[in-house]
């Protein structure tokens, strides 16, 4: 399913819909990790949860600084991106990664878009930009990983 993330009027909208997004893939990110059988491949998936919450963290601020309140949890999308990796999971760890790494695809999107928003200022896009090539990196192993499983 592909992501809208990115495409809101305002910056306000922008980073509340980017709060919602990271809370889902923390959520993916957790039910990845208590099903991968291989632990360093869990290890890793951990790894990579930390950058959301990294992320997660950044995005807060910027809305308390920008004056509104930040979502506390995931949107609607959370049950289909957990629920994608619990389904895999009955495949084993190749089908979770390449559950994660569809996940990842809607956060690259994401962030490709919020980079590029209009009402994104410097300090924003920048931190934009840091996001994305961290989701990068993430989608690309877990396509490479996956493959080699």
């Amino acid at each position: 399913m592909a992501t809208t993330v990115g495409n809101e009027n305002s910056f306000q909208e922008l980073v509340t819909k980017l709060i919602y997004l990271e809370h889902d893939a923390i959520a993916a990110y957790e039910s990845a990790e208590e099903r991968l059988a291989d632990t360093a491949l869990s290890h890793q998936i951990g790894l990579f949860r930390n950058d959301h919450l990294h992320h997660l963290d950044v995005l807060r601020t910027m809305a308390s600084e920008a004056g509104f309140a930040a979502p506390t949890e995931g949107g609607m999308k959370q049950m289909l991106t957990t629920g994608k990796v619990s389904m895999a999971s009955v495949m084993g760890d190749g089908a979770i990664l390449k559950a994660m790494k569809t996940n990842e695809d809607d956060t690259v999107t994401a962030y490709e878009r919020a980079a590029t928003h209009p009402d994104a200022v410097p300090k924003s896009r920048a931190f934009f930009e840091k996001a994305l090539a961290d989701e990068r990196r993430h989608r690309d192993w877990m396509q490479r990983t996956a493959d080699a499983l």
